[in-house]
């Protein structure tokens, strides 16, 4: 079967590096907030800037790492950005445990976390692209993607049992270890990388930070993808920290009883992205990004109806069920379209560039829903989200235009139209 095949030895490193740091960050879901929350006594607003200014100062300073990106060694670079996250992440046990955690920190680590994700996701999509053949790139990145949600389903009830024994950065530590296990990893990749050629002088220049987006926008499927993801990722992710003040503060979950709610349905996650290559190859790759682009935005509305207790772990299980099961589909197919539209020598920069609009955009998004939570209530801004999510499906593509190449997987999507 497809979805069995043989990638390779280095590949199998890959995979692996990236299972850990996967893992690793499956348990220490929602440890910013949960610290915010329980160790420092934030409220709703310091949640929210929490998560929107880590991540929109982290992607001004990710801004010039594409060109950079593009023009190094993809393992070295995926190397120091993991060294860089394992040592943002100690700092918070550390601080922790003389007593001196403060706000200022966290957001300080949010900042180096978010624009070393960044910097790490484009070397890392430029080496995949480099590394696997085309047509295998769909049962890779679906094999990521698989990884993600597995560690997501593991993770989250791991972490809030070991905070429960021993104490609210337990996590951190966990997560920032399975950094430096992934460097490890991706040093054992081995074989030879060349080191990428510049065509023009080595001085950064200001085309070169917006070459990644001139040429997404030139691609009108591509440009309404990427308008339709940043507007779906950020609605949902600005409402990540207020769910936590809801099910936390507001109806009195445990930390274990909020790990559980969002553990369990990512089981929807794992089922969609081992099925997304059967879809793609029964159905079509542009037919899939559009059913399941528009399926992930029918659920997050049913959020902002939870109550405590069972009923309201109940619906929420139910509601991320059908909305992780959507992205799990969704996501491999649209991170192969890229790669495969993308030509070799822009693949960072062009990575880089979705990325950082990507960070900026939940960053916005979050800042803006966590003056709505506070003018309004946590349940109400959710609410509102919901609402807004039913109209993205409006910004999907709906005809392809001629491709700039045609790799494998690409010209069926373009013979649907």
């Amino acid at each position: 079967m497809t979805g069995r095949r043989a990638l390779g030895r280095r590949f199998g490193w890959l995979w692996a590096a990236f299972a850990v740091s996967s893992y690793g960050t499956g348990l220490g879901f929602g440890a910013f907030p949960l610290i915010a929350i329980l160790v420092l006594h934030s409220g709703p607003t310091q949640v929210a800037a929490l998560a929107a200014a880590g991540r929109a100062v982290g992607a001004v300073v990710a801004v010039p790492l594409g060109p950079w990106v593009e023009f190094r060694r993809k393992r070295s670079v995926m190397v120091a950005m993991d060294l860089a996250r394992f040592a943002a992440m100690m700092s918070i046990p550390v601080a922790f445990a003389l007593d001196r955690l403060s706000f200022a920190q966290l957001l300080v680590v949010s900042v180096v976390v978010a624009a070393a994700n960044i910097a790490f996701k484009a070397a890392s999509g430029a080496y995949l692209k480099a590394l696997v053949p085309s047509e295998d790139l769909l049962v890779a990145n679906s094999r990521f993607e698989s990884t993600t949600w597995t560690s997501t389903v593991v993770g989250p009830p791991l972490g809030g049992a070991a905070i429960a024994l021993f104490g609210p950065v337990t996590t951190v530590v966990a997560d920032a270890v399975s950094y430096l296990l992934s460097a490890l990893g991706i040093r054992a990749i081995g074989g030879s990388e060349p080191h990428p050629a510049r065509t023009r002088a080595p001085r950064l220049r200001a085309g070169d930070l917006l070459d990644g987006w001139r040429y997404i926008l030139a691609d009108r499927t591509q440009r309404a993808l990427f308008l339709n993801n940043l507007s779906v990722n950020g609605l949902i992710m600005a409402t990540e920290p207020l769910l936590a003040v809801l099910l936390l503060g507001h109806l009195g979950f445990a930390p274990w009883q909020y790990g559980l709610a969002f553990a369990a349905p990512c089981v929807g996650g794992l089922v969609g992205s081992r099925i997304a290559h059967r879809l793609v190859a029964r159905f079509g790759q542009r037919r899939i990004l559009l059913t399941s682009g528009v399926l992930r935005a029918c659920w997050p509305l049913g959020l902002a109806f939870a109550q405590p207790g069972v009923p309201g772990i109940v619906l929420i299980i139910v509601v991320q069920f059908g909305l992780v099961t959507c992205i799990g589909v969704f996501n491999p197919v649209l991170a192969t379209y890229r790669l495969d539209r993308t030509d070799p020598d822009r693949v960072a920069r062009t990575l880089s560039a979705w990325s950082v609009s990507a960070s900026a955009s939940i960053a916005a998004l979050t800042a803006v829903w966590g003056l709505l939570a506070a003018v309004t209530s946590p349940r109400t801004a959710i609410a509102v989200a919901g609402v807004l999510l039913l109209a993205t499906p409006l910004l999907l593509p709906h005809r392809e235009n001629a491709p700039r190449n045609t790799p494998t997987g690409v010209q069926e999507a373009i013979d649907l139209v």
